[in-house]
């Protein structure tokens, strides 16, 4: 639902033929004369680095041979066999700085094999047509529940499932696909993601109970009673604050909120945006949120990152992406005072920033001021601790904010599991959650079927 426009905050900037160019898919798919072109320019590498940079381990040159046999089946079963989000992480992946970005083409006299779109091209069948790839073992009589219906937790899901366990799923969103479905780009997803999900749910022995959130509807204590293993993946709910002032002021929000509006809107034209835009962060949902508005009409777009280009988490790729959508970048600022006028967001004072000589942030007292009538904060998401703790006692272990997982992805509490975001420690991508997700599911079925006796407290 668009938001209530405020000063000059507004829907409908864009006509609707202008709105569905800016965004239809920004990376349309291959056809099979292409793909074939593409996938000749493999050389199959034996120990191939790009199986090496992806952290679900796909066997990439395996696929692409496939592929240029016209085994489509093949090829696509390699790849959901190694990560059964492969369409969705074709979209989305940064493939600049893992599969392809080792491949042993990429240098400065070729491109690299583009495996990002083979893997599409590879997949997009299977969900389009509903086609089974998996069937499930035999039933085990274990239940597991897992809390979360993101990339971390529907990877465990189906997992388990495809070995028999029967699984819960308890989601607080109205829709399953976590950051997939809510948290990405529309112009990087279009019309995919739920039809991936009903794919994947169609294996069967998956129940998917939504506006369940943990802490609220449901307790840790009683999952852990009611079910054999409970699997955490609750992702990264709550927002960072930046401290500089009422963040409740019109025109200020989470850019996270921006972007899923964006992608829950049947008409983007009715969808909200400012003349002047003002981004803070230097991730991927910076990029996101400040190409967005863009798109939508925002007359300029300016996005402040508060050290280097260098040390943004965007890719390269992103950033460049960025700039050539006109959206303006400076570096080495950070937010200092929000700015108002008649009691909404009028701009915002920022300070020019240095590192010294040991790597710590500084401010250098010189101050500049940037006109903006709608701001969008994406300077990271934190773990909400709702339900890991009851009667005041921490159920279990955290360790820089994040839920802590040994070796097999266990936490401190007996029978319980956690992967994705709300771990963290490594990359905060959908394909590293892909992967926690499958790594949890074995280490699960490995302490059920071995008949492990699980203390439930």
């Amino acid at each position: 639902m668009a938001r209530k426009e405020t000063g000059d905050i507004a829907a409908g900037r864009l006509d609707p033929a202008q709105l569905a160019r800016n965004f239809s898919d920004v990376s349309p798919p291959l056809d099979r004369q292409r793909a074939l072109i593409e996938a000749s320019r493999c050389h199959f590498c034996f120990d191939a680095p790009c199986i090496q940079a992806c952290p679900t381990a796909i066997d990439i040159p395996g696929f692409i041979r496939a592929i240029s046999t016209d085994n489509l089946r093949g090829a696509a079963l390699k790849i959901l066999d190694a990560n059964i989000f492969g369409g969705q992480c074709a979209r989305v992946c940064p493939t600049e700085i893992l599969c392809e970005g080792d491949c042993v083409r990429n240098s400065p006299e070729e491109k690299p094999v583009e495996i990002g779109a083979l893997q599409r091209y590879a997949t997009d069948w299977v969900i389009r047509d509903r086609v089974a790839l998996f069937t499930r073992a035999a039933a085990t009589g274990k239940r597991v529940a897992v809390v979360g219906a993101g990339p971390a937790g529907l990877s465990c899901a189906h997992a388990l499932a495809m070995r028999g366990h029967e699984v819960e799923v308890f989601e607080a969103r109205a829709k399953s696909g976590g950051l997939n479905e809510y948290g990405i780009a529309a112009y990087k997803v279009v019309d995919f993601s739920q039809h991936e999900v009903e794919w994947l749910l169609s294996i069967g022995g998956i129940r998917v109970h939504h506006g369940k959130a943990l802490g609220r509807d449901l307790a840790l204590s009683q999952l852990r009673r009611d079910f054999d293993a409970v699997f955490l993946a609750m992702g990264l709910a709550g927002v960072n604050a930046m401290g500089i002032g009422d963040e409740r002021l019109p025109g200020v929000r989470d850019a996270v909120d921006f972007i899923e509006e964006l992608r829950q809107a049947e008409d983007k034209a009715r969808v909200p945006v400012g003349r002047r835009v003002v981004v803070i962060g230097g991730g991927n949902t910076a990029i996101d949120a400040a190409v967005q508005s863009k798109r939508l009409g925002a007359e300029r777009v300016t996005l402040v990152y508060r050290r280097s280009a260098e040390a943004m988490s965007a890719t390269d790729h992103e950033q460049a992406f960025a700039t050539a959508e006109g959206v303006h970048v400076i570096h080495c600022a950070q937010p200092a005072e929000l700015l108002s006028s008649h009691g909404v967001l009028s701009g915002v004072r920022f300070e020019h920033t240095r590192v010294d000589g040991s790597g710590r942030l500084q401010g250098c007292c010189e101050f500049f001021d940037l006109e903006a009538d709608m701001l969008l904060k994406a300077i990271g998401q934190v773990l909400l601790t709702d339900g890991l703790s009851e009667g005041g006692i921490d159920l279990l272990r955290l360790e820089k904010g994040r839920i802590a997982v040994d070796a097999n992805a266990a936490t401190s509490l007996a029978g319980v599991w956690a992967g994705g975001d709300c771990v963290g420690g490594k990359t905060d991508l959908t394909v590293q959650s892909v992967a926690d997700g499958k790594h949890a599911a074995a280490a699960i079925h490995e302490a059920l079927t071995a008949d492990r006796e699980i203390q439930h407290g």
